[in-house]
């Protein structure tokens, strides 16, 4: 496979234009919802919708490492940044969904919606876990944290984890959706666990 390296203008072209493909969903809801066009039930399709979106970007993040090696270049890995932080932008979307409309800032509600709905707390523990990432996703945390970094990023494994089954446990008829999620998650995850098997291996032979 040839090999042609984007120059900076057409790396900066081509961000603008990923960035830019990545607020779609975002307008998208806020022309929905100035147009009155979420539903009989809005709040829980800006439930549905945000976690959608978090879950698809957090999935998309870490498929940029397999397309690298996929296509032998380095140009996937440059948006993963770029595609974490979307996830956190949706998760965070997701959250204020359930904190503002939901249950209007109510303390009181809060503490007694959690106990009933598990998937409420695992929702809340996976955003969590989310935000060191975000903190840290800049090149300087990079260094600083060194191998601490890699450790650190490597939970949004355990985060899509908790993520897929936090949407298996709201959903209640029609499964498809999550259980196309969790294919893709276990495809990205056997993918990751050749590399960690075929670096053991080598490290054994070199012992």
């Amino acid at each position: 496979m040839v090999k042609k390296k984007c120059s900076k203008d057409q790396l900066t072209l081509l961000k603008t234009t990923v960035f830019n493909v990545c607020l779609i969903p975002f307008i998208l809801i806020i022309w929905d919802g100035f147009n009155n066009s979420l539903g009989a039930e809005p709040i829980q399709t800006l439930h549905f919708i945000t976690g959608d979106w978090a879950l698809r970007f957090l999935l998309i993040t870490l498929a940029m490492s397999p397309l690298q090696r996929l296509f032998k270049s380095s140009l996937p890995v440059r948006f993963r940044r770029m595609f974490g932080l979307f996830a956190f932008f949706y998760a965070t979307l997701h959250l204020l969904v359930w904190l503002v409309l939901d249950q209007s800032l109510s303390l009181d509600n809060m503490l007694e919606d959690v106990p009933e709905s598990p998937y409420i707390m695992l929702g809340l523990f996976a955003y969590l876990m989310l935000i060191p990432l975000a903190i840290t996703s800049t090149a300087g945390m990079m260094r600083r944290l060194g191998k601490w970094w890699v450790l650190l990023h490597r939970t949004v494994y355990l985060i899509a984890i908790m993520g897929v089954v936090h949407f298996f446990w709201l959903t209640k008829l029609d499964y498809t959706e999550p259980l196309i999620y969790a294919a893709v998650l276990v495809t990205l995850l056997m993918f990751r666990w050749k590399i960690l098997k075929r670096v053991l291996l080598s490290n054994e032979s070199k012992a």
